[in-house]
């Protein structure tokens, strides 16, 4: 009886010793979407957000258990998400380093661009395609703290059909095969085994090229790629898994086809008209804009980056950035961010909001785009997103206000993610 008494107390006793971190704040973002609120206490412990409180409050003679951090003269917000980033890849044509470099080399420069993407302010990230396990291995090693890093939502290759986007393509068939990932599929049960097995391997998303692409060796057009059986396959079996399903697509044909078969997402959108997007309003299909990707390749053109077949993909794109945004933002679609970091230097991710805001959105519904509504799409609205009770301790320090200037966002001071602070 001593025991079972003394046992309670005792984890009690170990509870209460846990490290606290207390932030001082001097303007609240808690929800971009109802804007700042002034000075502010933020109490952190074991990774979470365990109370906010209006004003300065922190004790002036804390216990040893406890850490004030005084951003005081800062604006503090969530943490920002990025709906699609290549955290083991870096900007370039070299397609045939694939041949060369190992797929363990794409940890290495995973655990780079890590750290760069979370000093940048953004301290989650959905990682929309890598080789088998190098996203993975990242995803552990960021969660575990032994990788300074954002919170990593893994979807390992993608599914691509056979010799399209996102299959290995550029050499000659013997080595294409030797260096596939064995995600390309054709017809709707083998597009629904690979979706299976992505699920085995690991994946917490399931991504795949809906329609042809700008940076791969095909000189064929931009629509669509699968069928609309493979597409409903792969959605199908995705959420009887659990799993979302975004879609790297530009024709619109192939956005409108991915959105009727139940694609969660639109990455990229660029040739999207208007039935394609009344087919994502339908269907509760969000528009992942991507301007950044098309900002970095337009900045290697004409430089020898590029195969004369990928530059003239480039040049037919060009045109047609962000237009999808002012008209999918009428429609009532959602537009969330995502970057497509990788294509430009891993880094450089906010510069993403300027480009929304060019393009049709309001200051503050662009941040709302990489917070609340990014935490949205990715089924973690209670998690992450906002700064509240309960929720994981993902913040961000700067000077400004994004909600009237969103490039105060390109200038992180001070960064947080899972209550372990980036250095």
């Amino acid at each position: 009886m001593a025991l079972c008494i003394a046992a309670p107390v005792l984890a009690a006793d170990e509870q209460a010793m846990d490290p606290v971190t207390i932030i001082k704040v001097g303007n609240l973002i808690a929800d971009p979407g109802k804007g700042a609120s002034g000075p502010a206490t933020i109490t952190v412990v074991g990774g979470k957000i365990i109370d906010v409180s209006d004003g300065n409050t922190a004790p002036s003679a804390p216990e040893e258990h406890v850490t004030i951090i005084d951003m005081s003269n800062k604006t503090v917000m969530p943490g920002m998400i990025d709906l699609h980033v290549h955290l083991t890849g870096d900007p370039g044509g070299d397609f045939w380093k694939r041949a060369t470099e190992p797929t363990e080399w794409g940890v290495v420069v995973g655990a780079k661009n890590a750290l760069l993407t979370a000093k940048a302010g953004f301290t989650t990230v959905r990682e929309a395609g890598s080789s088998q396990y190098s996203a993975f291995s990242l995803r552990k090693g960021t969660a575990q703290g032994l990788i300074p890093g954002p919170r990593i939502i893994a979807a390992g290759p993608a599914l691509a059909i056979v010799g399209g986007h996102g299959d290995t393509t550029g050499f000659t068939e013997e080595i294409n095969d030797t260096l596939a990932s064995g995600y390309s599929c054709t017809g709707a049960v083998e597009c629904a085994e690979k979706v299976r097995k992505a699920s085995r391997a690991g994946s917490d998303i399931i991504k795949i090229t809906a329609t042809g692409g700008v940076l791969s060796q095909q000189g064929r057009g931009l629509e669509a790629h699968f069928t609309n059986s493979e597409m409903e396959a792969i959605a199908d079996t995705a959420h009887s898994l659990g799993l979302k399903v975004m879609a790297h697509a530009h024709g619109a044909r192939g956005i409108e086809a991915a959105a009727r078969a139940g694609i969660d997402t639109i990455d990229h959108g660029t040739f999207a008209d208007e039935p394609a997007l009344k087919a994502m309003k339908a269907n509760g299909t969000a528009l992942v804009p991507t301007l950044m990707a098309f900002q970095g390749v337009s900045e290697g053109l004409g430089k020898g980056v590029y195969t004369p077949i990928v530059e003239n993909k480039i040049r037919e794109t060009l045109g047609r950035v962000g237009k999808a945004v002012a008209m999918a933002k009428e429609m009532g679609v959602p537009v969330a961010f995502g970057t497509d970091a990788g294509v430009f230097d891993h880094g450089r991710n906010a510069e993403e909001f300027a480009l929304m805001v060019r393009h049709g959105l309001t200051p503050r519904e662009a941040v709302i785009s990489a917070t609340t509504l990014a935490a949205e799409v990715l089924g973690m609205e209670g998690q992450i997103g906002r700064i509240a009770d309960g929720y994981s301790a993902d913040l961000i320090a700067f000077d400004g206000n994004p909600l009237e200037d969103v490039t105060v966002l390109e200038d992180i001071d001070w960064v947080m993610v899972r209550g372990r602070i980036i250095d």
